[in-house]
């Protein structure tokens, strides 16, 4: 488990939504907006002074960094209403000090280094360039952002699904928490109210509970690595990956051509045939090793046949089995929504990369949360590839603790389990 971050979030949510405040909630959340428009600009001031009494002091007055905590608390509460990751209409800032099913909890204040807070806004570049691509903007953290990040994708597919059934999807809901919690701790770091970097993984955000283990997804990441990466390859990453990539788009014609071949003999047999299971299943592991190693989740050079157990990113597949008709004759049209998450997810894997690939350079490293958080897009990915070549008919599951549930480094590693035929 990561060391405790004094940013952490709190999830209460029974994912149960109204479907009238759901249909209006874009409107209903523009008093919000404003009000908090007016605080921010008392905020904005407070920070300025809090720098100062920090490079002199080192350490925050409890009154002023009560203030700047209550703030942070209030944003994360809008931005998990307006994101749909709770149901309850929040109360405004100064006037309400009740609990909310969207919250943060931070720590006290604490002793904090003068040359972190003196370049803190150099330093949080990093974290509002990926917080972007958790809640959209450019930077991210600010609650008044709606654009295109993973959790915009995800509240745009709770809207819809919570109109319907009037409950929140577990895993979209999870998405758009882990969202929010990551840009807490972003908010939190560029406001002085700690100098802990925030933590990408989902793991630093997300409990994990026992039930969620009941039902596991047939489609799973095991991991083996240890974090360590070699500068050297890190280096000529591209350069590195350019044989598997081009082995990979033209396995992927064949891929195509057997997927087809496959979605016939499944609408006819009720199961897709053997054969073609083995080899789109190599050909997804295959792909899950190239992406592992390209976005630098995974170290070693991984080999050219996607066989299980050869890399220490891997995926584990099911045998294939009966699937029903009406799922396989509209599988690519079943998909679009899982698409929509895992575009989302892509562009969190790419970021992470990016810094990754820095840190690395330096440290000879990868940051435990980076490779976690780009982890969960490639094992997402895995999931959607699998659905879409008929391997499993179950939905892929964007929950990031059911998908990896014991993440971690060297700590505790998950073994891989043996090929199933």
């Amino acid at each position: 488990m990561t060391p405790e971050h004094p940013v952490r979030l709190v999830l209460t949510d029974d994912l149960r939504r109204s479907r009238l405040t759901v249909f209006f909630r874009l409107l209903l959340v523009i008093p919000h907006l404003l009000w908090a428009a007016v605080i921010g600009s008392a905020v904005g001031i407070g920070v300025v002074v809090n720098w100062f009494v920090l490079l002199v002091k080192g350490r925050t007055p409890d009154g002023l960094h009560n203030f700047i905590a209550r703030y942070i608390s209030y944003a994360i509460r809008v931005e998990g209403y307006l994101f749909l990751a709770a149901n309850p209409y929040p109360g405004f800032y100064l006037f309400d000090e009740g609990s909310y099913p969207v919250d943060v909890e931070i720590a006290p204040p604490e002793r904090q280094s003068r040359w972190v807070t003196a370049f803190r806004l150099v330093l949080a570049v990093p974290a509002l360039f990926l917080s972007g691509t958790f809640v959209g903007g450019v930077g991210g953290t600010g609650f008044y952002r709606f654009g295109y990040g993973i959790s915009g994708a995800a509240a745009f597919l709770i809207w819809w699904a919570a109109l319907f059934t009037r409950r929140a999807p577990r895993g979209l809901r999870d998405v758009t928490a882990w969202g929010l919690g990551y840009s807490a701790q972003t908010l939190a770091y560029v406001l002085l109210v700690t100098d802990r970097y925030p933590y990408s993984g989902p793991d630093g955000h997300l409990p994990l509970v026992d039930e969620e283990l009941d039902d596991p997804h047939p489609v799973r990441l095991a991991i083996r690595d240890d974090l360590r990466r070699s500068r050297l390859t890190v280096f000529f990453r591209l350069l590195l990956a350019l044989p598997h990539l081009i082995w990979l788009l033209l396995w992927s014609v064949l891929a195509w051509l057997a997927a087809i071949a496959s979605w016939a003999f499944a609408l006819a047999a009720g199961r897709p045939p053997s054969s073609l299971v083995n080899f789109l299943a190599a050909y997804v592991r295959y792909a899950t090793h190239v992406n592992a190693f390209l976005f630098l989740i995974g170290n070693p050079f991984p080999g050219f046949v996607g066989s299980l157990g050869s890399y220490q990113i891997d995926v584990v597949l099911p045998a294939g089995g009966r699937q029903g008709r009406w799922r396989t004759l509209f599988r690519l049209v079943l998909v679009i929504p899982a698409g929509l998450v895992a575009s989302g997810a892509n562009a969190v894997l790419t970021v992470a990369a990016f810094l990754g690939w820095f840190a690395s350079l330096v440290r000879g490293r990868m940051p435990e949360g980076l490779r976690d958080a780009g982890a969960y897009a490639v094992g997402y990915s895995a999931q959607v590839s699998a659905f879409v070549f008929l391997l499993t008919d179950r939905y892929p599951d964007s929950t990031p603790r059911r998908l990896l549930p014991d993440l971690g480094a060297a700590r505790a590693p998950v073994p891989l389990p043996p090929l199933v035929r």
